[in-house]
């Protein structure tokens, strides 16, 4: 008998059927002839939205390349190969070398050939993005464009108000360049309503994602890192939808009700940890093998804060789900409006991007801020070599942990590339952290 009560979500199954189809409506699009804009999926993603058009995003692009190579390794190892064949070198972005392999083998993972979109509209949130989809288009010969992104920052800093308000400036002016731009390069009419309630949609669902993170704060947790990855993905592909926001309200309720009656991700959860960095896609199960010893990833800053949502509250001195724009009582009715209000949640309230800019105080605290509020152990930290944006710093990360007395684990890997991951080594990592902390498996006690 475990410790705690467990039971499958109710909303599992539509999380599923969301996901599948998005990259069904990419396909179809594909075959039919209509609008297809590409870009990564931490970009802005309700800027196009004013068109009728069907989003294909890099990055969970990248991670469902890397799922199907479990079974065939022809979709991951395979477009890595084609990828270097072409001479792009191999510690590039992971995420990038399957998106620019799946394009030369002219191979959708979902199915038939590679969609071709009408233009590529990416954010430089890193130097890997501001160069992708420049490559991309190069190849598929289809316009581009890229909105620089300079984003504010972390509260340790204490940037001033100026400052904020010139960055919000420029990323406003560059968004209402885009939307000139795309009206020119498609011929096709841009409709300020569409984008007006694209932008509500993401920060509503956005918002509603990091009030169901919150509710992992609960002893038992009512879902497991392992059960988020197929979960956030909803605000990842499909934020700017109210779709989104539907699936999240259901989803919300569902976990006070889990917490109210004591439903466990793990049935025998005794010690809760966080990871950080992306998963290794690959090789999954090495969170099952740590529930062995009760041990249970229960979120991250990247799964909790990927897609943005969460404000720092000064008097409270912690971070808390942001308010989307008819919660702070404020009423998009122009395309200006919508421009500066998305510029400024994109700058302020998505503090994974933040991280890939890297100001170590400001990470730190954030970190710090889920292992108080979240009642967290230990940490487990994936030394990514498939993304320099979410790797960098991680050991001063690892030092200033230590230096708190929090115990941290490191594993080395990459978030898509197998050949870059030791399993076996993985497992005895494991095995002498569990040690370590005291913790033996279940099974031998």
């Amino acid at each position: 008998m475990g410790k705690y009560k467990t039971e499958p979500l109710k909303c599992w199954g539509k999380a599923k059927e969301l996901r599948l189809n998005v990259y069904k409506g990419i396909a179809r699009a594909r075959d039919e002839g209509t609008m297809i804009v590409a870009g990564g999926t931490e970009s802005a993603i309700a800027l196009p939205a004013g068109f009728d058009m069907d989003f294909l995003g890099g990055e969970p692009y990248g991670a469902s390349c890397t799922f199907a190579g479990i079974k065939d390794p022809q979709w991951s190892k395979g477009l890595m190969e084609a990828t270097e064949a072409a001479k792009f070198p191999r510690d590039m972005c992971a995420y990038m070398r399957l998106g620019i392999g799946s394009l030369l083998e002219d191979k959708f993972v979902f199915g038939g050939p590679y969609p071709k979109p009408t233009f590529n509209l990416q954010t430089h949130i890193c130097d890997t993005h501001g160069k992708w989809y420049q490559i991309m288009s190069d190849i598929e010969g289809v316009p581009y464009n890229v909105c620089d992104y300079v984003p504010f920052e972390w509260e340790t800093e204490n940037e001033s108000e100026e400052s904020k308000a010139l960055k919000r400036t420029y990323l406003k002016d560059q968004m209402l360049e885009v939307i000139d731009w795309m009206e020119g390069v498609t011929g096709k009419k841009y409709d300020d309503e569409k984008f007006i309630n694209a932008v509500n949609w993401e920060c509503e669902s956005t918002n509603l994602w990091a009030r169901c993170c919150m509710e992992n704060q609960a002893i038992p947790a009512p879902m497991d890192e392992k059960m988020m990855y197929s979960l956030y993905i909803i605000a990842v592909l499909m934020r700017q939808q109210k779709a989104a926001v539907d699936f999240y309200k259901e989803l919300l309720d569902e976990l006070k009700d889990r917490v109210k009656r004591g439903i466990a991700a793990f049935e025998n959860e005794r010690y809760r940890m966080i990871h950080d960095s992306q998963p290794p896609w690959h090789n999954l199960g090495i969170f099952r093998y740590m529930e062995e010893f009760g041990a249970v990833v229960i979120g991250a800053h990247y799964s909790f804060g990927l897609s943005g949502g969460w404000a720092y509250d000064a008097e409270q001195d912690k971070y808390l789900p942001a308010k989307p724009p008819k919660e702070a009582g404020v009423t998009l009715s122009t395309r200006e409006e919508a421009c500066e209000w998305y510029a400024n949640w994109l700058l302020e309230y998505h503090t994974v991007l933040r991280s890939l800019r890297f100001s170590g105080r400001g990470k730190h605290k954030r970190i710090h801020d889920i292992i108080d509020n979240w009642n967290i152990d230990a940490v487990m930290i994936h030394l990514n070599r498939g993304c320099e944006g979410t790797a960098v710093g991680q050991m001063e990360l690892r030092r200033y942990l230590a230096d708190q007395g929090i115990p941290a684990l490191t594993y080395e890997g990459n978030l898509a590339d197998e050949r870059e991951f030791d399993l076996p080594r993985t497992i005895d990592k494991i095995d002498t952290f569990m040690e370590t902390v005291g913790l033996k498996k279940i099974s031998e006690e």
